[in-house]
């Protein structure tokens, strides 16, 4: 069997482009029934109840991060092809970390649902999302040799199950008024039949061992990788467990259904790309020129489609709110979301220019932005919160993000990179759509037909002025694409 480790460069950038095109046309069909599927439970359940299962969702997300020391990561991002040392190194330090983390979060997970005045189901909620990180850590390995290989059509298809696992199962229990149980039991299928299926896809014996040569390379790279998520954890999620102890659950509720709108976007489009572009970069560090046409490409294809999405959702949500049945509940977190779009629409950006930096293996800078950006919104969450209460975690989100631009400078130094078409070109667009759909909306019916309408207007405009305006770039890129799905790679 011939070494999948040897890509040429060719090959990595039509598996890198296939990759995105595959995710995205794969994973279209599971993202749009994942938002279906929360669209239907914020319809089901209470705010408080949504609350609820963003907050005890954070406190779970605390112990992740401390799940792994970046070993995964560095396993993607190295120059070599792993060793059966390096993989059974990480495996090793993995599940000791994970076995003392859940250890822990079980035993102390009475204290802290008595800290939050979280009621029986609450508890029962906690202790299966702290099981299941167990059920996580034993899927990085076959995962890490799929992402090395580019092999993302595999890759793809647990987090399609687990999505379809987790959503069916929520949405059917909350119809039956399980209430958060409903989320309880989805977690803990969703969690058995992802373990299941990558060891299918990538088969891998579990093995333990401990090399030290090993340990030492990957932790050089994985420890400043690792700080980065520690800091981004403080940054939103131990935020999030901060605002428990501020906020009511029904305003936590409308901190999460902002969040969920307004990210959509990013979860549509930047997710899959993402889930590409940092082994891939990995591929072509030592490959600048080519390595800076990539991140143009993904760039453009990021901005492309999350900016029209972005302003499009701010334009609609108002109307939607009003016409859906049930929904007007959520009202006083619509500029919430207004404020959390501006966050999606810098973080289509920083992303990807993060993502460039840890590849060619500059971590600690981004552990440096990311410093940064963890104590301003600190600084200004407290006393925004109090000034115009929970709006105020909208307002520093929005503010902290407008600083995150600042990636693009790093990258800039070290790799030539043209951004003014990849990023103006669809925000300039985007702006005009909004205009035009805002206007639209007032003249329509104020139903849903008239909503429907105004959508499909919007999305007639934006393309018709893409072409206008970037036809060239469009065809560029589209035939790029094109070549990477049909020509068959030697």
């Amino acid at each position: 069997m011939a070494d999948t480790e040897i890509l040429d460069l060719e090959l990595i950038k039509k598996r890198a482009i296939g990759g995105v095109v595959t995710l995205t046309l794969r994973t279209f069909f599971v993202q749009a029934f994942a938002f279906f599927a929360t669209f239907i439970l914020t319809i089901l359940l209470s705010p408080s109840i949504f609350g609820i299962f963003f907050l005890v969702s954070a406190l779970l997300n605390f112990l992740v991060y401390f799940s792994d020391i970046g070993l995964a990561a560095a396993l993607i991002q190295k120059k070599e092809k792993p060793t059966n040392a390096d993989l059974k190194t990480t495996f090793t330090i993995q599940q000791i970390i994970i076995l003392c983390l859940v250890s822990t979060g079980l035993l102390f997970s009475g204290k802290i649902a008595s800290f939050y005045n979280l009621d029986a189901q609450g508890l029962m909620l906690l202790r299966i999302l702290v099981v299941s990180l167990f059920f996580s850590s034993l899927k990085t390995i076959p995962s890490i040799l799929l992402e090395r290989n580019l092999s993302f059509s595999r890759l793809v298809i647990p987090q399609i199950a687990e999505n379809l696992i987790f959503y069916t199962v929520a949405v059917t229990l909350a119809l039956m008024n399980f209430g958060i149980s409903s989320f309880t039991w989805a977690v803990l299928a969703r969690g058995t039949v992802g373990l299941v299926l990558i060891y299918f896809l990538s088969p891998w014996i579990p093995k333990i061992g401990f090399a030290k040569d090993s340990a030492k390379k990957l932790i050089s790279f994985g420890l400043p990788f690792q700080a980065n998520s520690l800091l981004a954890l403080l940054k939103d999620d131990l935020l999030t467990v901060f605002l428990g102890k501020i906020l009511t659950f029904s305003e936590i509720g409308y901190v999460g259904w902002a969040q969920k709108w307004a990210f959509v976007p990013l979860r549509f489009f930047m997710d899959n790309v993402n889930k590409v572009i940092f082994p891939a970069y990995s591929r072509l560090q030592e490959h600048k020129e080519e390595l800076g046409k990539a991140i143009e490409k993904s760039l453009f294809f990021v901005t492309y489609f999350v900016y029209p999405s972005a302003f499009g959702l701010v334009a609609v949500i108002p109307n939607l709110v009003r016409i859906i049945p049930n929904y007007q509940k959520w009202e006083p977190a619509i500029p919430l979301l207004y404020f959390f779009a501006i966050n999606s629409i810098f973080s289509a950006v920083s992303t990807t220019f993060t993502n460039a930096l840890f590849a060619t293996g500059r971590p600690k800078i981004v552990l440096t932005l990311m410093t940064f950006w963890t104590f301003l919104i600190w600084v200004f969450t407290y006393p925004l919160v109090k000034a115009f209460g929970y709006n105020g975690v909208g307002i520093a989100s929005a503010i902290v993000a407008a600083t995150s631009i600042a990636t693009v400078y790093f990258v800039k130094k070290e790799v030539n990179v043209k951004i003014g078409r990849n990023i103006f070109g669809p925000l300039i667009i985007s702006i005009m759509m909004f205009i035009f759909v805002k206007s639209f909306l007032n003249i329509l019916p104020q139903n849903i037909f008239g909503l429907l309408l105004a959508v499909t207007a919007g999305a007639i405009i934006y393309f018709v002025a893409s072409f206008i305006m970037l036809g060239r770039h469009l065809l560029e890129d589209s035939m790029t694409i094109v070549k990477a799905i049909f020509t068959k790679s030697k």
